[in-house]
């Protein structure tokens, strides 16, 4: 079986992605965690799946921690910190949760995971087309 292309996994997480939208718009009572896990999920796939397309880094091991595959995507090029925020916001987020401090999160945080979820899609994508990988 053939390993996905970049085209492939932006339309999986686009797919993801809206999915978690239509569940929430729909009222569902979705976990904070689940929408968390899942919007870390999918920017981690983006960023590992630019560095594959990009072929000049080594692809950070699936088990690595969103932030330091962020780096090596940013290394070298300061233009990537425009979704730095994005993804550390995640980050604080899923480290809330773990610590107990649901009253530091937003006011409606699986709302806001998978909104920053898009943000980064977008951002990607965008510039995907604009650099021709697409």
């Amino acid at each position: 079986m053939r390993e996905p292309n970049l085209s492939d996994r932006l339309t999986r997480v686009d797919d993801s992605i809206s999915a978690w939208e239509r569940r929430l718009a729909a009222g569902d009572a979705a976990s904070v965690e689940d929408a968390v896990e899942a919007a870390i999920s999918a920017t981690s796939t983006l960023v590992r799946a630019y560095i594959a397309a990009e072929g000049s880094k080594p692809v950070p091991d699936e088990a690595s921690d969103l932030l330091e595959a962020f780096r090596v995507l940013a290394k070298g090029d300061p233009s990537w910190n425009a979704i730095r925020e994005n993804l550390r916001e995640l980050a604080y987020y899923r480290n809330c949760i773990a610590m107990g401090r649901r009253d530091a999160l937003p006011a409606v945080p699986e709302r806001m995971a998978v909104r920053l979820a898009r943000h980064v899609l977008l951002y990607v994508k965008t510039r995907c087309e604009r650099e021709g990988r697409l």
